[in-house]
């Protein structure tokens, strides 16, 4: 089964660089700009995570995460921040999410999701 990660990033560049990589690593990616052009995804289709900026216009990744533990609680969250203040605050408001902070590599970013769906074999990868 193919994972499908709604990615919600507000930057550009990193949104597609995101996009591609986790797309070369197998993974199924619909990426938007904003939390709430997420919110009408969330209501119609179907992820197995949700992967959001914290600090983005019109409607922050926590408030997004929020709204996604309504209308999906099945799905998992992992916040993406440059901010350690708003790292705090996430996981405080959302405590199961996952949190990285940027900057980070692009591997840490696909084991972390890897080890959240228990994927492939992270044993021998240090």
């Amino acid at each position: 089964m193919m994972i499908r990660i709604l990615l919600a990033e507000d930057d550009d560049v990193m949104r597609q660089y995101l996009t591609r990589a986790l797309e070369k690593s197998g993974y199924a990616v619909t990426a938007v700009d904003r939390g709430t052009a997420a919110v009408p995804l969330l209501e119609s289709e179907s992820f197995e995570l949700l992967l959001t900026d914290i600090v983005m216009p019109e409607m922050d990744g926590i408030e997004l995460a929020q709204r996604a533990s309504v209308l999906a609680p099945e799905m998992r969250v992992m916040f993406i921040t440059g901010f350690a203040a708003v790292t705090l605050k996430a996981g405080k408001t959302v405590p199961q999410a996952k949190v990285l902070s940027k900057p980070f590599h692009l591997r840490d970013l696909v084991l972390e999701i890897d080890r959240m769906f228990e994927v492939g074999s992270a044993a021998g990868l240090t």
